[in-house]
């Protein structure tokens, strides 16, 4: 039977999968931020990790006037992502960078399962990002590049993982409405990859409303991942989601 858990996660994040948070300022450099997001479906580079249900997330962030950031971010899953676990944290640690209309980003995540089974299941992965806006439009590519670890393996050894991809987000003028669009590839095999490499793509929107976003996408791959219950995880699907900041 499918577990349920609600995430509430304490610790430090940049929030990358929730409503985007307004700062706090601490004083000294620092400030924080933080949301919590509910989603129809959890979908992780295209792959459902909800089996196509509802799925809670939660994440807090630490930054500093340097560029320097500290963080955490959780989400409810469903127990076939990693061995019996039913709930994914990620803990970052990065850098963030803006020289006229250019932002890079670089840090390693840690992507820790707690209760998981037998086996490891936990994974390292560095990234870098450089996205760059132009009147109401943003651009960013993005490259995350996981190094061979048990965690991965689908049989052959320690297998790595890259997934590189694209984003465009487009806000509509004088609207609190914004478009973005997406489109990725995970190079395998891995774990990641669902034993071989796919891409994956989504068109959507969000509206922003004082500390609340409301969003609606289309997420769809060309992979292939049927789920204990008998769901394609990979298959085409529209994914809401309402989120507040604070």
């Amino acid at each position: 039977m499918r577990k349920k858990m609600t995430v509430l996660i304490l610790g430090l994040y940049g929030a990358f999968h929730a409503a985007p948070a307004a700062a706090e300022d601490l004083g000294g450099g620092f400030s924080v931020s933080g949301s919590a997001t509910v989603v129809s479906d959890y979908r992780f580079r295209g792959i459902s990790q909800s089996d196509k249900r509802f799925a809670v997330q939660a994440g807090i962030s630490l930054s500093h006037e340097s560029g320097f950031y500290i963080g955490t971010w959780g989400s409810s899953i469903d127990d076939y992502v990693a061995a019996g676990a039913d709930a994914e944290i990620d803990l970052i640690a990065g850098y963030r960078h803006t020289f006229g209309g250019t932002t890079i980003d670089a840090g390693v995540l840690y992507y820790y399962y707690p209760g998981a089974g037998p086996g490891n299941t936990d994974f390292v992965e560095p990234y870098i990002s450089v996205a760059h806006t132009f009147g109401p439009a943003t651009a960013k590519i993005t490259a995350n590049y996981a190094p061979s670890q048990s965690a991965l393996t689908v049989g052959a050894g320690d297998e790595d993982n890259l997934y590189l991809a694209g984003d465009l987000s487009v806000g509509i003028p004088e609207t609190p409405v914004t478009i973005n669009a997406h489109l990725g590839h995970s190079f395998g095999p891995s774990y990641l990859t669902i034993g071989d490499e796919y891409t994956d793509w989504s068109l959507g929107a969000t509206f922003a409303w004082r500390n609340l976003s409301f969003g609606i996408a289309y997420v769809d791959t060309d992979g292939t991942f049927i789920t204990p219950s008998g769901r394609n995880a990979s298959k085409a699907g529209v994914v809401a989601s309402v989120g507040v900041s604070f």
